[in-house]
């Protein structure tokens, strides 16, 4: 069965694109714990991140460092939050999220709504970093 995220990826449901290679892609979650939370998830269907390999892992990885750099730089983050879970959508996924402090890291503190205006500034604040810091040529327009 294809995953919501394989879904997003093909461009039959939207979203907030960030990064695209051939691939793995980035883009915005929808129930952000803060403004510019970004999962970083494969093209290539993998239910489990342990079903992976080493290969795939290396790149989801590398990309979603690189968007947390980006991170960094667009929301002045002091750390930046990595998890890798999978329970709402069985296809690898990692997300990475600017923090200020430890209690960005409660994930019971996602927006179940946030205001689509202020998601679409994120994103462009995330592309803006991201093309900065040389990687133009994997963010979409």
């Amino acid at each position: 069965m294809t995953t919501l995220f394989t879904r997003i990826i093909d461009g039959e449901v939207p979203g907030r694109f960030v990064w695209q290679d051939d691939d793995v892609v980035a883009f915005l979650t929808i129930a952000p714990i803060t403004p510019g939370h970004t999962l970083v998830v494969p093209r290539r269907e993998i239910e489990h991140w342990l079903e992976a390999d080493p290969e795939t892992l290396t790149k989801v990885m590398a990309v979603a460092q690189t968007v947390g750099r980006a991170q960094e730089q667009a929301f002045g983050a002091k750390r930046v939050g990595v998890l890798i879970e999978g329970y709402e959508v069985p296809h690898l996924h990692v997300h990475v999220w600017p923090t200020q402090s430890p209690a960005d890291f409660d994930v019971r503190r996602i927006d179940p709504a946030p205001d689509p205006a202020a998601m679409d500034s994120s994103a462009e604040a995330l592309r803006a970093a991201l093309r900065k810091a040389g990687h133009d040529a994997y963010v979409p327009r």
